[in-house]
This record gives structure tokens, C-alpha cells and sequence, in this order.
């Protein structure tokens, strides 16, 4: 089980919270508003009321000893801003911030955070690679230039094994995981004697361009 810390309790820190609860973590919630904390309260380890752009509230809550800490203060600009500075002068080690665009992304990264995350982008990305290749179940972007890939197998990969459609070659993407239906067992960095089967789902990792190139294939 892992720590988790999410300051902000708006949707997406609310959903982000259960999400975590739900694959069996522990969660401190965190937010300014009275009524966010009781919302959450139910669901988190434990929800407090604290202003973490004040960096005595910050030191106070013990952070570091967390895995990670979530800043989702998106509508508040200045505030995730320096929410996430406070966490870096605090000595947290891992800081993800939500931001609502490009350049506030680059200003949490200065600041200090780890990771920042662009909900409606990367929502976008994912819906559209959905939208315009049917046989796509997921996309993640990861950053501007990969992304992560889930792909049912087309006919004429069906019944070859992973070292004959040899993808890096092929198409300079890896497969790193196969979710296999029947059985139901997934298969992390699957062998090359792998054989595809048409019940398969093949998770491949890739330059976005590459990715993009197999889809149209």
C-alpha cells in the first residue's frame, strides 16, 4: 500500500481520491473549502482543511513522508503555483500538479513539480486516436513525443508469434504488455515465442509518430 496526498478537492482531486481509495491506498485530502473536505471525508484515509499556499501549513502536514503528492488547484493558477513550490521547499520528493495549460505547466515544472498533467489535452489525444482508428482502445500520451498504446491485433498478426511480427523492427514500437482475454492473465515484456491470438490486446510503447504510422498500416 502506498501514501498518497491530494491538495484540492474540486472534481478532479475528488475523483483522483477515490480512484486511489479504490485500489486499496491511503489518501489524505486536503482543501481550503469546509464543505470539499466532508464530501471526501467517507471515501479518504483522512480530509483536513488547510491552506497549503501558507508554507507553515505545509510543514506542518508531514508531507514528505508521502509517495507522492497531487496538486489538482487547476482553476487557481496562482495558487497550484505556489502550493507546489511550498512541497519543494518542504523536501516532498514527488510532486504532480494539474494545470490548465501549456505555459502554467511549465510554471509548475519550474517550481518544482515532477510531473504535470493536462487533463483536457491529454483527454483530447486520447479520445481522438479513438475517434479515427476503431480498432484503438486507449491511448496515453506520455509527454509531447510517446505515448503508450492499446491495440486489438489486426487478422494478419493473429496466429504469428511476437519475434515474427517483430514490431521494433517493423515499426519501431515495443509491445510491453499483452492482456489476454482467454485465459484471463496479463503478460509483462511477453517472451518473442508469444503467440498472438485474436482475443489479445497488445499494449505497445512508441514514439507517437511510429504509433501513428502502425495505425495505418
Amino acid at each position: 500500500m502506498k501514501t498518497f496526498a491530494v491538495i484540492g478537492l474540486g472534481s478532479f482531486g475528488y475523483y483522483l481520491t477515490r480512484a486511489l481509495v479504490n485500489l486499496g491506498h491511503d489518501v489524505l485530502a486536503i482543501d481550503t473549502d469546509e464543505d470539499a473536505v466532508n464530501r471526501v471525508s467517507s471515501i479518504a484515509s483522512k480530509a483536513i482543511i488547510a491552506d497549503c499556499t501558507d508554507p507553515q501549513a505545509v510543514a506542518a502536514l508531514g508531507l514528505t513522508e508521502y509517495d507522492s503528492v497531487n496538486v489538482s488547484l487547476g482553476g487557481n493558477i496562482d495558487a497550484s503555483v505556489l502550493t507546489t513550490l511550498n512541497l519543494k521547499e518542504a523536501g516532498v520528493q514527488h510532486i504532480v500538479a494539474k494545470a490548465l495549460t501549456e505555459t502554467h505547466g511549465k510554471a509548475l515544472e519550474k517550481v518544482g513539480a515532477n510531473e504535470v498533467v493536462l487533463p483536457r489535452r491529454d483527454m483530447a489525444a486520447r479520445l481522438a486516436h479513438r475517434l479515427v482508428h476503431a480498432d484503438i482502445l486507449e491511448f496515453v500520451p506520455l509527454g509531447s513525443d510517446y505515448g503508450i498504446m492499446e491495440a486489438a491485433p489486426r487478422a494478419d498478426q493473429i496466429g504469428k508469434s511476437l519475434t515474427e511480427l517483430d514490431f521494433r523492427k517493423q515499426y519501431n514500437v515495443s509491445v510491453i504488455v499483452v492482456r489476454q482475454l482467454v485465459p484471463d492473465e496479463i503478460l509483462v515484456a511477453p517472451d518473442g515465442d508469444f503467440v498472438v491470438k485474436d482475443s489479445d490486446i497488445l499494449v505497445l510503447l512508441g514514439r507517437n509518430e511510429d504509433l501513428e504510422v502502425l495505425q495505418t498500416v
